[in-house]
Parts: C-alpha cells; sequence; structure tokens
C-alpha cells in the first residue's frame, strides 16, 4: 500500500535563490517543487540544477515531500535536468506539459535508465486542451506516474479564455483532470493563483478547489500557505464528527445491525470511507 501524503499546500521555490532555499527548510507546506523552469533565468540553469539536486541530498527538509520541476522535453536543457534529478532522487520529478501516454512511459524509461531510485516518482505537468481530453491515458500510463498537477495559466492561455472569478472558463478541463485523477488512483493538485494582493480571490479558489475534490493546490508565494492548508486540511469539528461516525458504523456492525443511524442519518460505506480518509489526512497533518 502506497503511504499516504498530505499534499494541501505545494509551494513552487526557485532553485536558482539560495534564500529561498533555505527558507524552505522552515515553512509549514506539505510539499516543496524545486524549481528548474519558469521561475529561473536561462543563464541560471545549470547552477539552479547543481543547487536543486544539493538541497535534496541535504536531508534537512524535514517530512515536506520534496520534488524538483524539470525544464520541459522540447528544451535544451531537460536532459541534463532529468538526469541529475534522477540521481539526486527526490521524493517526486515534476515535469511541464506531458501531454500523452507515450510521453510518461519514455519519461518513466530515462528515468529508469538515469538510475533514478524507486521512491522517486513522477508528477506530471497537464496544462493544455490536448491533456485535458486524453487525462485518463496520462493518469493510466504508468504506476510511477502518482500525481497530476494543474497548470491552469498555460490552460488559460491554450482556450484564449479570461482569468475571472469563480474560474468558469476552466471548470471543464479541470473536470477532466479530476475524473482521470480519481479514475486511475492518482493525486491531483490544483494550479497556481497569481495575484498575491488578492487574498479573498485566493481564499475562493481553494476554497473551490477543495469543494471540487483537489487534494491541494499549487502555491506560488509562502504567505499562501496557511489559507491553502485550512482550505484542503479537515478541520476540528470535521475530524471530530468523521471519528464519531466511523464509531457509531464499527459499533452497529459489532451488533449485527444492518442499519446504522446517526444524528437521524443514514450512514453507508460511502460516508465511511470519506470519514476514514478525513482521519487519516488529519494524522498526517497533526490535526484533530
Amino acid at each position: 500500500m502506497t503511504e499516504f501524503r498530505p499534499r494541501r499546500s505545494v509551494l513552487y521555490m526557485p532553485s536558482s535563490n539560495a534564500r529561498a532555499l533555505e527558507k524552505a527548510k522552515t515553512i509549514p507546506c506539505d510539499g516543496l517543487i524545486l524549481d528548474l523552469e519558469d521561475a529561473v533565468a536561462p543563464d541560471d540553469k545549470p547552477s539552479a540544477r547543481d543547487a536543486a539536486c544539493a538541497a535534496v541530498r541535504s536531508g534537512e527538509y524535514g517530512s515536506r515531500e520534496l520534488t524538483i520541476r524539470v525544464n520541459g522535453a522540447d528544451t535544451e536543457w531537460h536532459a541534463d535536468d532529468l538526469a541529475a534529478a534522477s540521481a539526486a532522487g527526490p521524493d517526486a520529478i515534476v515535469v511541464p506539459k506531458v501531454g500523452s501516454a507515450d510521453a510518461v512511459l519514455h519519461l518513466v524509461e530515462a528515468m529508469t535508465g538515469h538510475g533514478a531510485p524507486e521512491h522517486t516518482k513522477l508528477w506530471a505537468m497537464v496544462e493544455t486542451p490536448y491533456a485535458m481530453l486524453h487525462a485518463e491515458e496520462i493518469a493510466a500510463a504508468s504506476d510511477r506516474l502518482t500525481v497530476l498537477v494543474m497548470g491552469t495559466n498555460d490552460l488559460a492561455k491554450e482556450l484564449y479564455a479570461e482569468h475571472v472569478p469563480g474560474r468558469q472558463p476552466l471548470l471543464a478541463g479541470l473536470g477532466l483532470a479530476l475524473l482521470a485523477a480519481r479514475a486511475t488512483g492518482k493525486a491531483i493538485v490544483d494550479g497556481v493563483h497569481l495575484d498575491l494582493a488578492d487574498e479573498e480571490g485566493f481564499a475562493a479558489a481553494c476554497r473551490q478547489g477543495r469543494e471540487l475534490g483537489f487534494d491541494g493546490k499549487t502555491l506560488i508565494h509562502p504567505k499562501q500557505i496557511g489559507l491553502a492548508n485550512d482550505a484542503f486540511g479537515p478541520s476540528t469539528e470535521e475530524v471530530a464528527q468523521a471519528r464519531r461516525l466511523i464509531a457509531a458504523f464499527e459499533e452497529a456492525q459489532a451488533a449485527g445491525k444492518g442499519v446504522v443511524v446517526l444524528d437521524g442519518k443514514l450512514v453507508e460505506n460511502l460516508h465511511v470511507a470519506e470519514a476514514r480518509r478525513l482521519v487519516e489526512l488529519a494524522e498526517a497533518v497533526g490535526a484533530g
């Protein structure tokens, strides 16, 4: 059974910024994406690659899930990034613009060839209309792929869509990716919110992401971590109610009762499964 990892807050950190890498050792996010792509200038790519790999090898990031985002397959840096990241052995390698099952298989083959340890998984960024329409094939292509990462800004660009509150233009694509993740047993994290001054809009996007079913959200600044953790983590009240529900179900089963009722509501297996998921998440993040 795969170890459960909370991914309420997954923060991009520029690997060319030594101060940011140092700060990342103490911030309360669930996961880090040490970025070699968008956040790094072309001239800084090689040194950023070395810094990210050194950070992974340092063992100084605690229980945070530590990943490296390499440059895309269509760039001059991709092959060296993938080789170095595989050798460093992070929790995962994040690859942008994964658009097909064949791309996944090629990446997995390359990671194996570069000696990536078994614990180093693949996170695929899905950020094009084609990827949305083939998300199930992408997600199902390999067991090494464990997480889909939404690239909502690139998706909006390719759709010619506007960035509006509620993200209506993106909901069809988000839904397809979510369906693909759940159908194949993968985790999925929502895209970033770029307006750091728009705290209300960010909080609303987090609530929407939780309501849609995302496991968490990718972030661009540490100031966003608290709201993401709150939105995607169960509240104390939710955990307490989940424990009550599980206890009532187990007591009814032990007594041989075929029907379980809690607070006047029928309790079915699906409710128990969701309650157990919430408790598992709470225990993983030290809540409830």
